[in-house]
This record gives C-alpha cells, structure tokens and sequence, in this order.
C-alpha cells in the first residue's frame, strides 16, 4: 500500500521505514517541520533525512519553505497546547499532499517516539482521514525506538537532542529555580 510519510528526521525514518515496508507499506517519506527551530537545525535534520533516503532508496518529498512563522503565530499565547497545533500543522499538510498525490493513506514518524503523546497523534490522524477521505496508518513504532538510535549511529546520521520546537530546546537548557514558600 502506497503511504506518505510525514518524516521528522532521519533517525525516526530509520526503523519506521524498514517496519512499515516489512508490513507491506511503500512509504514515500515527506519532510514538512515547521516547527524546527533554528533555521540550521531544520537544515540539518532535511540533510540527514535526505542522506537517508538516498542510502536505502527511499523517495523522500521536502517541503523547501521554512515555516516557523506560521508555527510561531499559531502557538504563541498557545504554549501548553503547542504540541497538539503542531501535530495538527504537520498531519494536516501531510493529509493535503497525500490527496493531492493520490495517496491513500498517510502516516507520521512522530508514533515511533516514547517522548510523543501517540494517542493524540492518532486522534488527529484520525480526524483528518475522516476529513480527506484517507486511512491514517496509526501503527505503533515505539518498540523501534531504541533501534531507530542505533541505526541512526551505524548510518552517521545527525541525531538532536529535541523535538525541534524553540519551547523544546528553551525546558532542554533552561530550569527555572523553585520559588520557596516564607
């Protein structure tokens, strides 16, 4: 079955592909991050992702227009909701394409993280199948995720170290003090 793939990176592509293919899937990974911040780690996620795709012959589709604004205006004053506008922003996209392109079904890399709330990834999924008159392909990648790593170190690719948003990288550095009671 034909899959467009929404693909955060190269590293989650790695078992997610090899999984998906497995069960019989053809994936055609699609790399569409608004939310990544800053404009170098957006680059050097889409240059792994395509370096990956180029070693296992994956077609790969980039979406070349970086669009944190648009992340940016839909999240601000929104920032505990943020994660759940940023799958909708990215799955919605990838619902638009695949209709466009005549795919059946879509799917996403993100259900291959244990730091991602999968059940609102495929709640979202869900809605926008209904909406495009698509399948959304919910499996569950998680128990892929450690060897997603490994592959990720075997191929060189470039592993980062958060989801990509400027709120993800701001709680990896940043731990305000704990204010004490008198």
């Amino acid at each position: 079955m034909e899959l467009l793939l929404h693909t955060c990176c190269g590293p989650c592509a790695t078992y997610s592909t090899e999984h998906l293919a497995a069960l019989g899937y053809s994936p055609t990974m699609y790399y569409y991050n608004p939310n990544i911040h800053p404009f170098k780690e957006w680059e050097r996620r889409r240059e792994a992702l395509q370096i990956f795709a180029e070693q296992k012959k994956f077609p790969l589709m980039v979406e070349e227009e970086y669009g944190l604004s648009e992340f940016l205006q839909q999240t601000v004053f929104h920032e505990q909701e943020r994660c759940g506008i940023c799958y909708r922003m990215r799955l919605e996209q990838t619902a638009r394409k695949a209709k466009e392109l005549g795919f059946n079904c879509f799917g996403t890399t993100l259900l291959i993280s244990p730091y991602q709330n999968r059940e609102l990834i495929c709640q979202i999924g869900e809605e926008l199948a209904a909406q495009h008159q698509l399948t959304f392909c919910d499996q569950d990648l998680r128990p892929g995720f450690r060897r997603s790593q490994q592959l990720a170190r075997e191929l060189g690719l470039y592993r980062q170290g958060y989801c990509g948003c400027i709120f993800s990288e701001r709680d990896r550095y940043y731990k305000p003090k704990q204010q004490r009671s008198v």
